[in-house]
């Protein structure tokens, strides 16, 4: 099996004009952990909702979590929770970890075509970090779990809402993710696919499925690397 490259080649790029980029631990990097502040509060919401106590809420929260896709969706499932409460909720969260990023807003800008924002999260957690780092503007639309009827990625029916509303040509698309699971599907339908990980890896704290060593990962991702700039401003310099 071909090991993914971490470089860019061009020619795997010239005729893309679709870019599809996860939100969290992929337009800003792993190590800014934005997303164990959500992580704490659908912990505490599973916590009063089931009168359970913090330790038990997040074994529960990680069941659902491992067998649902996503917390809510587990929620939804097993005890009818109305998901803009929870969404509310797990998204009250401080920004003030990310900081504009003049230099990624370029290279998103510089890309030609379309790019889309496509997260499991809301529009509004979306425009929250994107706007955050300065990047908000340069992207066409946002895809968020509300579009997908709180079905979550890594499920078939979610990618082909989002490629059917923005009537994306998967021939001419790449997508951008941190979890391997969740490019399967965009490598089947004939994308680009490209892995961020955390820059010190060996460090970072990963469950199974995030790791790109997983049996199913090489082919299923094109590209790994552990800097989103890095691969952009790469990128420009060789497809327009």
């Amino acid at each position: 099996m071909t090991k993914p490259a971490s470089l860019p080649d061009p020619s795997d790029f010239q005729h893309i004009r679709n870019w599809v980029f996860d939100l969290d631990n992929t337009l800003y990097p792993h190590h800014i952990n934005l997303f164990a502040q959500i992580d704490r509060n659908m912990t505490a919401f599973v916590a009063e909702l089931l009168a359970m106590p913090p330790d038990k809420a997040r074994l529960l929260q990680k069941k659902y979590y491992h067998e649902h896709g996503t917390t809510l969706a587990g929620l939804m499932h097993h005890h009818g929770v109305r998901p803009d409460d929870f969404l509310e909720r797990a998204h009250a969260i401080d920004y003030d970890a990310l900081k504009p990023d003049a230099a990624l807003g370029a290279a998103i800008k510089a890309l030609p075509g379309r790019k889309f924002i496509f997260t499991n999260g809301t529009v509004k957690h979306a425009e929250a970090a994107a706007g955050a780092l300065g990047i908000l503007d340069h992207f066409d639309s946002i895809f968020d779990i509300v579009a997908a009827d709180y079905v979550p990625k890594p499920a078939q029916l979610t990618y082909d809402k989002f490629l059917s509303l923005n009537r994306v040509d998967t021939t001419k698309a790449v997508m951008f993710e941190d979890l391997p699971r969740n490019l399967s599907v965009p490598k089947s339908l004939g994308m680009r696919t490209v892995l961020l990980v955390p820059q010190n890896l060996e460090e970072a704290v990963l469950e199974s499925f995030e790791r790109a060593d997983a049996e199913y990962a090489d082919e299923n991702i094109d590209y790994i690397t552990d800097s989103l700039l890095v691969f952009l401003e790469k990128l420009n310099m060789n497809v327009g």
